[in-house]
């Protein structure tokens, strides 16, 4: 909590509670009022049995909570997240793939908090630190956004159902209210469970999966190469020589790592001629493109996003000259790998004419999109409706990677490619990277959720709504008593004679 405190001289100074730094938070959770009640009738499903959940939600990370809690305020219960980590230390990017000292996007910009301003990373740390402290640098320190979320998380007292991996999404067919037989394997064994709907928070691997250059794949060993998704064991690397494959920010994250640990020499690849540095995205921050960017035209949303595959993915400034620190890094541009070999325990690679030697290789290549690759997915897959499917660029625009990314509705929904041959889509919700070439962003980072959190809610809640009218029909129509006594009102009208 921040307190007002008179220096010498009349100056005013800020200091921090350091005994209750939760207080401003709290406040704020009293003044908005307590929750609403669950408004959502409880349905039954195929079996007879209630359905399980109103909304499951596939993930706990940054995106998942923040779901939770606005599905909680605005009146949804029996909202279920489940997440695969093993548990919370193990859940999300922050401690675990992600290796940047600071985040990508400006501090300033709105996160889970939903417009609730004490429950926002500003008002937690400068309730812990001061408001000095939070002025002294420009981006967020990614340990300290880490133990934000934990906090936001532990705060509002978020439930997550850690061990707990999705298997299969099937349909439950022919039988209303719609809704989803979720298969689940955890800690217990394998089980079903049923939700009304689904929403996948799952990161950026979410509709595909992390991409690996086919002259690797087919030619290595796989303990010869990792990809920056997966966890490495970094102090391994100490004096080794190591290949760092990509140009942008997660690739120079992994090789600076690398280099700190102690690795003997570290060669990044790029495959362009320069670095990006051309920021694409930032030119659509502003409130009117970013607030309705979902409505432009299909040819501007398209041009948009291949504006953004030509001018590549910037690394920021911080990540490239933490790696040029290091006298043994070597950069090579214009150096996609042309083959690779393995003799023993060394790769044997052949770039541009030249041969290397690696003792290991990091692939910051970034993630594919492909719907049918995710087992969960495999019962609907074929009938989500992608963007190669929806519109036809001019041959100058073509990009397949672009083109199997799914077309989303205006609450972030799968649609189908083929009308009524699969109305359950609807009903599954997508908030990661997948929404890229529907909303401009990619979706599940911090600058898409101040749109995308409370457009999903919003969809989610019209949904249950509609679909259970007949019942808030006659709940509308209740019969409601009197606020006071006919003998009151008589008595008042007598004596205002």
């Amino acid at each position: 909590m921040l307190a007002m405190t008179e220096k010498e001289g009349g100056e005013m100074a800020v200091t921090v509670d350091a005994d209750d730094p939760d207080a401003g938070a709290r406040d704020a959770l009293r003044l908005i009022g307590p929750d609403p009640q669950d408004w959502v009738p409880e349905r039954t499903g195929e079996d007879g049995r209630p359905i399980d959940h109103n909304v499951a939600i596939v993930g706990g990370g940054q995106s998942g909570c923040a779901f939770a809690f606005a599905l909680r305020r605005a009146g949804i219960g029996r909202v279920s997240v489940i997440d695969m980590a093993a548990d919370e230390a193990a859940a999300g990017v922050w401690l675990n793939a992600a290796r940047m000292n600071v985040l990508r996007t400006p501090k300033t910009l709105p996160g889970p908090e939903l417009g609730i301003a004490a429950l926002g990373f500003q008002a937690w740390y400068e309730a812990r630190h001061g408001r000095d402290a939070y002025g002294a640098f420009e981006r967020i320190p990614r340990r300290a956004w880490a133990e934000y979320l934990a906090w936001y998380r532990r705060f509002l007292a978020i439930p997550v159902r850690y061990g707990t991996r999705l298997v299969r999404i099937e349909p439950a067919q022919g039988h209303l209210p719609a809704h989803f037989r979720l298969h689940l394997e955890g800690e217990g064994g394998a089980r079903v469970e049923t939700a009304r709907k689904v929403i996948l928070a799952n990161g950026v691997a979410g509709n595909g999966g992390p991409y690996i250059p086919p002259v690797l794949s087919e030619a290595l060993p796989r303990r010869l190469y990792a990809h920056t998704a997966d966890s490495i064991d970094f102090t391994r690397l100490r004096g080794k020589a190591v290949a760092v494959i990509g140009g942008a920010a997660s690739a120079f994250d992994a090789a600076a790592v690398a280099l700190e640990a102690g690795a003997a020499a570290v060669h990044l690849f790029a495959r362009r001629q320069t670095l990006a540095a051309i920021p694409i995205s930032r030119v659509r921050g502003y409130p009117g493109a970013y607030d309705n960017y979902d409505q432009l035209p299909d040819a501007v949303r398209w041009h948009q996003a291949i504006r953004f595959r030509r001018a590549g993915s910037t690394a920021p400034g911080d990540a490239i000259e933490r790696v040029l620190r290091f006298r043994n890094f070597h950069l090579h541009l214009a150096a996609p790998w042309e083959s690779a070999r393995a003799e023993g325990h060394t790769i044997v690679a052949r770039v541009a004419g030249e041969e290397f030697r690696f003792d290991f290789a990091i692939l910051g290549t970034g993630y594919f999109i492909d719907p049918q690759a995710r087992p969960e997915l495999s019962e609907i897959a074929d009938k989500i409706l992608l963007w190669r499917d929806r519109y036809a660029p001019s041959a100058d625009e073509e990009d397949a990677y672009l083109g199997a990314h799914p077309y989303l509705g205006a609450g972030h929904e799968y649609l189908e490619k083929a009308p009524g041959a699969a109305a359950c889509l609807r009903d599954i919700h997508v908030h990661n990277p997948a929404g890229f070439v529907s909303f401009g962003w990619p979706e599940g980072d911090v600058p898409s959720m101040r749109r995308g959190v409370p457009a999903v809610v919003a969809r989610i809640s019209r949904d249950l709504f509609l679909a259970d009218l007949d019942l808030h029909r006659r709940r509308l129509s209740a019969d409601v008593a009197p606020d006071f006594a006919e003998t009151f009102y008589a008595a008042a009208v007598w004596r205002a004679a």
